[in-house]
């Protein structure tokens, strides 16, 4: 590492104006790792913000294929990050080296997809209402509208995803798409990861001519508030608790200009289990459901937290299976000490309850995560009592039994806005509970049949968002490219000469897109 490593990125140079460090950690041993980091001062905070203002009229002024090329060039530098920062990733987050690799591979790839969405140009949102000076009673004026970035973007990194949530991941992408210079909050649980990205960002820019503040980073504990606070900032991207979440999005709502917070926080993903698919498949259901809740030691936002299942011989051999499989899995070793430490309050709270059974897994330990199975009275949901509502992030889940169809019902009513639902189900099942969909809806983002929500694909149809408290915002999604409408707003011109609106309302229609002209799709230019 170099002699520079450890302070804030701030208008294209280096920065550390305070004495108070922070310390880079081992997450699987939780010893000191030889890296130290500045703690950004609230000067910092301002300095970086600053840079991001003053960069924010060059770069949403540039062509959108010029962003793409600062995009794809993000991208290429990540790619070339060598084997030693794969390994510095393992070891900050104890993730294994495969799923560091396809996380990156992911990162450099919905960098390429927004690059793509630039120079398709379809974000734009050309819309033109031509001149109707003969129209009576009133003439018609000429009126032509695009989206523009909203400005500066404070972006906090995840835990659970160092890459692809975090320093060039999917806010900090969008923002950059959509023309926002972004100022990032490293995540104190891999710091050393966020520096490394972060220089892979400033050289791209610098290799591409992009304003010098179109990325700045900083460090440090207590910085997001002044952040967030701060008068250049128009809109914040954030992954994380609903704890946290719900502090910035209050911040940003006393401010003297609010702003929006677009915060990804709390899901518990239910599986609804129907009566045929276990009856066809209930063993292979319960090997699948073991598998999904563990994967990534149950560190993803989308992790089966609710398992729910109609009382029947069935349903019961599908749980004598599933707690079976999740007794034997091993324990694992979670992001940082804060995850752990979060997961065993978690288990500690849920398991008290006198309503709530144990079902499966070794007793808890100090340094590793050990799975666990819980089964919970329904009367809790129809209830309304909020313990089964919280996420418990790790390799945890509850199973609630139904009576009957009625019961299933009321307990979908009850739940709290959520990422994913998913229904397994066979035909049969989905004919016979058709009037689910429609309930499901109102309370997600992402609809699953027959299969697994903890994987997120990176696409233009995909939705990672949902309502409260899933997010902070259930019109939008922080995965796949309709993330970049979060940092778009409309601007209308109305009777501009030709040569002053911009090139995507031209008569010329010199970037070829596909406009709403007088109500109807056209890629012709206009008389």
């Amino acid at each position: 590492m170099s002699d520079i490593l450890g302070q804030q990125f701030i208008d294209g140079q280096r920065s550390a104006l305070g004495r108070e460090t922070l310390q880079s950690l081992d997450a699987s041993t939780g010893q000191a790792l030889p890296y130290v980091f500045h703690q950004a001062t609230a000067q910092e905070v301002e300095l970086a913000v600053a840079a991001a203002t003053r960069a924010f009229a060059p770069l949403r002024q540039l062509p959108p294929p010029r962003r793409a090329e600062f995009l794809d060039a993000i991208a290429e530098e990540i790619d070339g990050l060598g084997d030693d920062f794969i390994a510095l990733v393992c070891q900050e987050t104890a993730l294994p080296e495969g799923r560091v690799r396809g996380e990156r591979s992911r990162t450099t790839g919905q960098l390429r997809l927004f690059a793509q969405v630039l120079r398709r140009g379809d974000f734009l949102g050309a819309r033109i209402d031509q001149a109707l000076p003969a129209r009576t009673p009133l003439p018609r004026p000429d009126l032509r509208q695009y989206r523009i970035g909203v400005g500066p973007v404070a972006v906090f990194g995840a835990s659970n995803f160092p890459l692809a949530f975090s320093t060039a991941g999917g806010d900090t992408a969008s923002a950059l798409a959509a023309g926002c210079p972004v100022v990032f909050k490293a995540h104190s649980g891999h710091m050393a990861t966020a520096d490394r990205v972060a220089g892979a960002i400033v050289r791209a820019a610098q290799r591409t001519g992009m304003p010098t503040g179109v990325f700045n980073m900083i460090y440090g504990a207590g910085v997001g508030q002044a952040l967030v606070k701060a008068e250049g900032i128009k809109a914040v991207g954030f992954t994380g608790s609903l704890k946290g979440g719900r502090a910035l999005s209050d911040l940003a709502a006393a401010r003297a200009q609010p702003i929006p917070v677009f915060a990804e926080m709390s899901s518990i993903n239910p599986v609804i289990l129907l009566p045929d698919a276990l009856s066809s498949r209930g063993r292979q259901i319960a090997e699948e459901l073991t598998a999904s809740v563990n994967q990534g030691c149950g560190q993803f936002c989308t992790s089966p937290g609710l398992i729910i299942g109609l009382r029947s011989p069935q349903f019961s051999a599908f749980l004598d299976a599933f707690a079976q499989n999740m007794g034997g899995q091993p324990a694992q070793t979670m992001l940082n000490a804060g995850a752990l430490h979060s997961y065993r309050a978690g288990l500690q709270h849920i398991a008290a309850h006198d309503r709530v059974d144990h079902l499966a897994g070794q007793a808890q330990g100090e340094s590793k995560a050990q799975p666990q199975l819980f089964k919970a009275d329904v009367q809790l949901l129809l209830d309304g009592d909020p313990l089964l509502q919280e996420e418990i992030f790790g390799p945890a889940t509850v199973v609630v039994e139904v009576a009957d169809h009625q019961q299933l019902r009321g307990v979908l009513d009850s739940l709290h806005g959520q990422l994913t639902a998913t229904l397994i189900a066979d035909p049969a099942d989905l004919d016979r509970f058709s009037e689910l969909l429609p309930l499901l809806e109102d309370k997600v983002g992402r609809l699953l049949l027959n299969g697994y929500p903890t994987g997120v694909e990176v696409s233009d149809a995909m939705v990672h968002g949902g309502p409260w408290p899933a997010t902070s915002d259930a019109r939008g999604t922080s995965v796949g490219t309709l993330a970049i409408d979060r940092f778009l707003r409309p601007v209308c011109y109305q009777n501009y000469p030709d040569e002053y609106l911009p090139p995507a309302l031209q008569n010329s229609n010199p970037l070829g897109l596909n406009r709403l002209v007088d109500g109807q799709w056209s890629r012709s230019p206009l008389s």
